[in-house]
Protein backbone atom coordinates (compact mmCIF):
# COMPACT_ATOMS: atom_id res chain seq x y z
CA UNK A 1 0.00 0.00 0.00
CA UNK A 2 1.48 3.23 -1.00
CA UNK A 3 1.46 5.75 2.02
CA UNK A 4 3.33 8.81 0.27
CA UNK A 5 1.19 12.06 0.30
CA UNK A 6 -0.20 13.18 -2.80
CA UNK A 7 1.74 15.65 -4.47
CA UNK A 8 0.89 17.65 -7.72
CA UNK A 9 3.31 17.57 -10.36
CA UNK A 10 5.27 20.75 -10.95
CA UNK A 11 3.83 22.63 -14.30
CA UNK A 12 6.62 24.16 -16.56
CA UNK A 13 6.53 26.55 -18.73
CA UNK A 14 6.56 25.21 -22.80
CA UNK A 15 9.02 25.92 -25.32
CA UNK A 16 6.26 28.37 -26.87
CA UNK A 17 5.66 30.00 -23.56
CA UNK A 18 9.81 30.54 -23.18
CA UNK A 19 9.74 31.93 -26.98
CA UNK A 20 6.77 34.39 -25.97
CA UNK A 21 8.91 35.57 -22.69
CA UNK A 22 11.91 36.50 -24.65
CA UNK A 23 10.28 37.71 -27.01
CA UNK A 24 8.63 40.24 -24.74
CA UNK A 25 11.26 40.66 -22.30
CA UNK A 26 12.91 44.12 -23.18
CA UNK A 27 9.44 45.56 -23.23
CA UNK A 28 7.77 47.76 -20.80
CA UNK A 29 4.49 46.27 -19.67
CA UNK A 30 6.06 42.77 -19.99
CA UNK A 31 5.20 41.36 -16.78
CA UNK A 32 1.32 41.78 -17.57
CA UNK A 33 1.22 40.22 -20.93
CA UNK A 34 3.45 37.35 -20.03
CA UNK A 35 1.21 36.92 -16.65
CA UNK A 36 -2.01 36.80 -19.06
CA UNK A 37 -0.12 34.13 -21.99
CA UNK A 38 0.87 32.15 -19.10
CA UNK A 39 -2.96 32.18 -17.49
CA UNK A 40 -4.44 31.71 -21.04
CA UNK A 41 -1.95 28.49 -21.24
CA UNK A 42 -3.04 26.67 -17.81
CA UNK A 43 -6.04 28.26 -16.75
CA UNK A 44 -4.01 30.26 -14.01
CA UNK A 45 -0.53 30.68 -12.85
CA UNK A 46 0.65 27.94 -11.35
CA UNK A 47 3.26 28.73 -8.66
CA UNK A 48 6.36 26.69 -9.90
CA UNK A 49 5.81 29.05 -13.36
CA UNK A 50 5.49 31.99 -11.53
CA UNK A 51 9.45 31.30 -10.73
CA UNK A 52 10.10 30.63 -13.73
CA UNK A 53 8.73 33.63 -15.28
CA UNK A 54 10.44 35.94 -12.57
CA UNK A 55 14.04 33.97 -13.56
CA UNK A 56 13.77 34.52 -17.19
CA UNK A 57 12.84 38.10 -16.73
CA UNK A 58 15.32 38.92 -14.18
CA UNK A 59 12.74 40.50 -11.54
CA UNK A 60 11.87 39.52 -8.00
CA UNK A 61 9.45 36.89 -7.32
CA UNK A 62 7.43 39.76 -5.24
CA UNK A 63 7.52 41.58 -8.32
CA UNK A 64 5.65 39.20 -9.88
CA UNK A 65 3.26 38.30 -6.99
CA UNK A 66 2.98 41.82 -6.49
CA UNK A 67 0.82 42.08 -9.83
CA UNK A 68 -0.84 38.62 -9.47
CA UNK A 69 -2.31 39.64 -6.52
CA UNK A 70 -3.14 42.86 -7.24
CA UNK A 71 -5.22 42.36 -10.15
CA UNK A 72 -8.59 40.07 -9.55
CA UNK A 73 -8.10 38.85 -12.94
CA UNK A 74 -4.86 36.52 -12.25
CA UNK A 75 -5.62 33.16 -10.55
CA UNK A 76 -3.10 31.43 -8.50
CA UNK A 77 -5.34 28.06 -8.00
CA UNK A 78 -6.09 25.64 -10.70
CA UNK A 79 -10.10 26.51 -11.47
CA UNK A 80 -12.98 23.94 -11.76
CA UNK A 81 -13.54 22.63 -15.12
CA UNK A 82 -16.21 24.96 -15.29
CA UNK A 83 -15.74 27.82 -13.76
CA UNK A 84 -18.87 29.98 -12.80
CA UNK A 85 -18.86 33.95 -12.71
CA UNK A 86 -21.82 35.20 -10.73
CA UNK A 87 -22.23 39.14 -10.99
CA UNK A 88 -22.30 40.92 -8.36
CA UNK A 89 -22.27 44.39 -10.10
CA UNK A 90 -25.46 47.07 -9.06
CA UNK A 91 -28.10 46.15 -11.16
CA UNK A 92 -27.28 42.30 -10.59
CA UNK A 93 -26.74 42.29 -6.47
CA UNK A 94 -29.94 44.69 -6.49
CA UNK A 95 -31.99 41.71 -8.39
CA UNK A 96 -30.60 39.34 -6.25
CA UNK A 97 -27.02 38.50 -7.69
CA UNK A 98 -26.67 37.32 -3.65
CA UNK A 99 -29.34 34.63 -3.75
CA UNK A 100 -27.48 33.35 -6.79
CA UNK A 101 -24.61 32.91 -5.11
CA UNK A 102 -26.03 31.14 -1.85
CA UNK A 103 -28.01 28.39 -3.74
CA UNK A 104 -24.85 27.83 -5.92
CA UNK A 105 -22.92 27.23 -2.32
CA UNK A 106 -25.96 25.04 -1.47
CA UNK A 107 -25.13 22.88 -4.66
CA UNK A 108 -21.89 22.94 -5.18
CA UNK A 109 -21.45 22.27 -1.14
CA UNK A 110 -18.71 25.00 -1.18
CA UNK A 111 -18.14 28.74 -1.26
CA UNK A 112 -16.80 31.61 -2.98
CA UNK A 113 -13.11 31.66 -4.28
CA UNK A 114 -13.09 27.55 -4.39
CA UNK A 115 -13.01 24.42 -5.97
CA UNK A 116 -15.35 21.59 -5.82
CA UNK A 117 -13.82 18.16 -4.37
CA UNK A 118 -13.90 16.71 -7.42
CA UNK A 119 -11.93 19.63 -9.71
CA UNK A 120 -15.41 20.30 -11.66
CA UNK A 121 -16.90 23.46 -10.50
CA UNK A 122 -15.22 26.80 -9.26
CA UNK A 123 -16.91 29.83 -7.85
CA UNK A 124 -15.88 33.37 -8.02
CA UNK A 125 -18.13 36.99 -7.48
CA UNK A 126 -16.99 39.30 -10.29
CA UNK A 127 -17.84 43.27 -10.42
CA UNK A 128 -19.88 43.30 -13.90
CA UNK A 129 -19.93 40.92 -16.34
CA UNK A 130 -21.55 43.63 -18.73
CA UNK A 131 -25.17 41.93 -19.22
CA UNK A 132 -26.72 44.46 -16.99
CA UNK A 133 -29.94 44.31 -18.72
CA UNK A 134 -30.14 40.71 -18.20
CA UNK A 135 -29.70 40.83 -14.31
CA UNK A 136 -29.10 39.19 -12.17
CA UNK A 137 -26.62 37.05 -14.71
CA UNK A 138 -23.86 34.46 -14.20
CA UNK A 139 -21.47 32.92 -17.18
CA UNK A 140 -20.18 29.56 -17.04
CA UNK A 141 -16.58 29.42 -18.79
CA UNK A 142 -18.09 32.74 -20.68
CA UNK A 143 -21.80 31.36 -21.53
CA UNK A 144 -24.16 33.98 -20.03
CA UNK A 145 -26.94 32.83 -18.13
CA UNK A 146 -29.31 35.83 -17.29
CA UNK A 147 -32.54 37.04 -15.69
CA UNK A 148 -32.24 34.42 -12.96
CA UNK A 149 -34.02 33.27 -10.11
CA UNK A 150 -32.62 31.36 -7.60
CA UNK A 151 -34.55 28.41 -8.61
CA UNK A 152 -33.00 28.08 -12.15
CA UNK A 153 -29.38 27.70 -10.84
CA UNK A 154 -30.10 23.13 -10.06
CA UNK A 155 -31.31 23.49 -13.71
CA UNK A 156 -27.73 24.97 -14.65
CA UNK A 157 -25.56 23.34 -12.89
CA UNK A 158 -26.84 19.82 -13.77
CA UNK A 159 -26.51 21.12 -17.76
CA UNK A 160 -22.72 21.17 -17.25
CA UNK A 161 -22.90 18.05 -14.69
CA UNK A 162 -24.35 16.05 -17.74
CA UNK A 163 -21.39 17.35 -20.12
CA UNK A 164 -18.58 15.78 -17.43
Amino acid sequence: MNTTPHTEAKEQLTPELEKFIQHWKKRPGNLIMVLHRVQEHFGYVPRSVAFQVADLLKIPLAQVYGVLTFYHFFKLKKPGKFQISVCLGTACYLKGGGDLIQELEGILGVGLNTVTPDGNFSMEAVRCLGCCGLAPVLSVNGTMHGNLKKEDIAGIVAEYKAKI
